[in-house]
């Protein structure tokens, strides 16, 4: 991929987020980090997590307690903007448990705010 190709990506993404909402707060994402314990895919552990979309944004997701969750760099980049059940099931990752605990974690991050 050429510079001017990454370049004009970047540009889309920018002007897609500026479009949305994007709420999340330093101290929500530090609830998120320590609930899930690790990338909410794959379980890999690391100071490397990132912010990663559920619903992607460029499906109408926006960065929220609610749709983002820590991912590795390998889960980030392989979801890329697909959607996540699709996503989990081709990757042959445990679906139920990814949402059972998404869920989990998001019903005792409100019980405690």
């Amino acid at each position: 991929m050429s510079a001017a190709t990454r370049a004009r990506y970047a540009r889309r993404r920018q002007r897609r987020l500026a479009r949305v909402d994007n709420d999340l707060t330093a101290p929500q994402w530090d609830d998120l980090l320590g609930a899930w314990g690790g990338c909410a895919y794959c379980g890999a552990a690391g100071p490397g997590l990132q912010r990663d979309c559920v619903m992607p944004i460029s499906r109408g997701g926006r960065y929220t307690v609610e749709n983002v969750v820590p991912a590795c760099a390998s889960c980030n980049a392989s979801k890329h903007n697909s959607e996540v059940t699709g996503w989990l099931r081709r990757k042959k990752l445990d679906e139920r448990g990814f949402l059972l605990r998404h869920a989990t974690i998001l019903r005792d991050l409100r019980a405690g705010d």
